[in-house]
C-alpha cells in the first residue's frame, strides 16, 4: 500500500501553463513506473471504487464496454496494476470484468487499445470521468474514429499517433495533459449537449463560479504480454475563481486564454468549443476578486 499513499497532489496540475497550451498537440513526454498514476489534491471525490460503482449503476452503457476478443488484455491491465500498486491494495469486486475490477483502484479512467483489422482499436473502457464521450459510442471504435471530431487529425496527427502506439516499448510510459473550461464542475459528463445549453444561462458576474477548469492527464503504456496498450485518463477540475488564491497560475490562464483565442488558436478552440465562453472568461479575468471588492 505504500505505492497508494504515495499518490498525493498538493495541488491541481497547470497544462495551460505551457508555451503550446493553445495548439492541438500530441506533446508526449516520458515518465517513470513510480509517476504512473496521480492521487487527488483534495478529498472530495472520494473511494474511487466507491464513486464509480454508483457511476456503473446509474449509466452503465454510459460508463462500461468491451468487445468479444479483448478479456486477455483486460486481464494483463488488471494483473500489471495488482503488482504496481500491491496485493493489498486488489479489487474487491471479483465479479465485475477485469478492466473494471483494475480500474476500481485508481481515479482514472482506463481505456485497453488493441490491433484489429481497422487498425489500433478501443476493446474495452471504463469511463467514469469523460469528457464529452462515452463507452456506448467509442468502444469498438478505431483510433481514426475515435479522433474524427478533430479538425486535421487524420491528415496531420493520426499516422504519427499510430507509429507511436507501434513503436512503445514494453518498459516505457509516457503522458501527455490538455486542458479546457466547462460549465460544469461534474465529474461525469459523458455528453456535451446538457453542458453547452448552461452556457447562455451564466451571468457575467458568476462566471467565476460557474466556468470550470477542466484538466486531464493521458498515459499510455504497453502490454507487453497481449501487445496492447493501456491508456488512462485522470480529470482535475475547480473553478476558475480558486484561480484568484494563486497569482502566478491565474496570470499563465490568462495567456493561454489569449493566445487559444488568436488565429493560431483556431484549432484548439474550435474542438473544445471555447468560443461562446470568450466573453465570460474575459469578464472575469477583467473583474476585481470578492475580497479586492470588499476591501
Amino acid at each position: 500500500m505504500d505505492k497508494v499513499k504515495a499518490m498525493t497532489l498538493l495541488s491541481p496540475p497547470t497544462p495551460y501553463d505551457h508555451p503550446e497550451a493553445h495548439l492541438f498537440r500530441i506533446g508526449l513526454a516520458p515518465i517513470d513506473e513510480a509517476a504512473w498514476f496521480e492521487g487527488p489534491y483534495s478529498a472530495a471525490d472520494g473511494d474511487p471504487a466507491v464513486r464509480k460503482a454508483a457511476t456503473y449503476a446509474a449509466s452503465p452503457a454510459l460508463c462500461w464496454g468491451e468487445t468479444e476478443g479483448s478479456l486477455a488484455g483486460q486481464t494483463e491491465v488488471l494483473e500489471m496494476m495488482e503488482r504496481h500498486f500491491g496485493t493489498a491494495a486488489a479489487p474487491r469486486d471479483f465479479t465485475a470484468p477485469p478492466l473494471r475490477r483494475a480500474a476500481s483502484l485508481v481515479d482514472d479512467d482506463l481505456c485497453l487499445m488493441e490491433r484489429r483489422e481497422d487498425g489500433w482499436t478501443l476493446t474495452a473502457a471504463s469511463l467514469c470521468a469523460p469528457s464529452f464521450f462515452s463507452a456506448e459510442e467509442a468502444v469498438g471504435e478505431s483510433l481514426a474514429q475515435l479522433h474524427g471530431p478533430v479538425a486535421g487529425f487524420g491528415e496531420r496527427l493520426l499516422p504519427r499517433v499510430a507509429r507511436i502506439f507501434d513503436a512503445l516499448a514494453p518498459d516505457s510510459i509516457v503522458e501527455r495533459r490538455n486542458w479546457s473550461v466547462v460549465a460544469s464542475g461534474e465529474l461525469f459528463l459523458p455528453s456535451s449537449a446538457p453542458v453547452r445549453a448552461r452556457e447562455p444561462l451564466i451571468a457575467p458576474q458568476d462566471a467565476g463560479r460557474e466556468l470550470h477548469l477542466r484538466m486531464e492527464r493521458q498515459t499510455l503504456r504497453r502490454l507487453p504480454q497481449t501487445g496492447g496498450l493501456l491508456f488512462t485518463i485522470r480529470i482535475w477540475r475547480h473553478p476558475l475563481e480558486d484561480l484568484r488564491a494563486h497569482p502566478d497560475r491565474l496570470a499563465a490562464f490568462a495567456d493561454a486564454w489569449e493566445r487559444v483565442m488568436r488565429d493560431e488558436g483556431q484549432t484548439f478552440r474550435d474542438y473544445k468549443g471555447l468560443g461562446p465562453l470568450d466573453g465570460l472568461v474575459r469578464g472575469f479575468l477583467a473583474s476585481p476578486s470578492p475580497q479586492a471588492e470588499k476591501a
